[in-house]
């Protein structure tokens, strides 16, 4: 499978977690190495500019330990897509399923996003691709963003839950760097 950048290494297996049957793929052994951790940030910078986007958003909560140091870099807003409740303001909401219980995302109304924009969302895994499908819905549905506008860039993909195609067939993008 698809491992470039040779991180594979750096990220453990943790089975049974969170539900029994989850191959649970954990990045903080990832974050915890320095040398893993810029090479991950500089690859996921790399690929934004590549995009061309002029927005970050994130997923909570892994995705913004990536997504900060790509608005960092580039000098871009940064969008937080968090859990019901955490957010100061009036929000709009989608709820969704994952591989194992369903829950929502919320962004705040008052967010400064243009119909043109290129966003790209950040997280950390694509499995069924249900969290960033939704927040990519929530996007092109409230802030008129065109899916073709939209990049979905993830560290790793597993492959074999099937969310890669289903976002594309959604008509947004996806590029990941891992691929299980």
């Amino acid at each position: 499978m698809n491992d470039p950048l040779d991180l594979k290494q750096f990220i453990r297996t943790v089975n049974d977690f969170p539900i029994k049957g989850i191959k649970f793929r954990d990045i903080t052994s990832l974050i915890e190495n320095p040398i893993a951790f810029r090479l991950t940030c500089d690859e996921l910078t790399k690929i934004t500019k590549k995009f061309d986007g002029n927005i970050i958003a994130s997923i909570e909560s892994r995705g913004f330990i990536f997504a900060g140091t790509i608005a960092r870099d580039l000098g871009l807003p940064f969008v937080l897509a968090r859990k019901p409740g955490k957010l100061p303001n009036e929000t709009y909401k989608k709820s969704f399923d994952l591989e194992y219980g369903s829950t929502s995302i919320e962004i705040q109304k008052n967010t400064q996003i243009k119909p043109n924009e290129k966003i790209v969302i950040v997280d950390d895994l694509v499995a069924t691709g249900g969290t960033a499908i939704a927040c990519a819905e929530l996007l092109s549905e409230n802030f008129n963003v065109k899916n073709s506008n939209i990049l979905i860039l993830s560290i790793i993909n597993l492959e074999d839950l099937g969310g890669r195609k289903l976002i594309q067939e959604k008509g947004f993008l996806i590029e990941t760097i891992v691929d299980y």
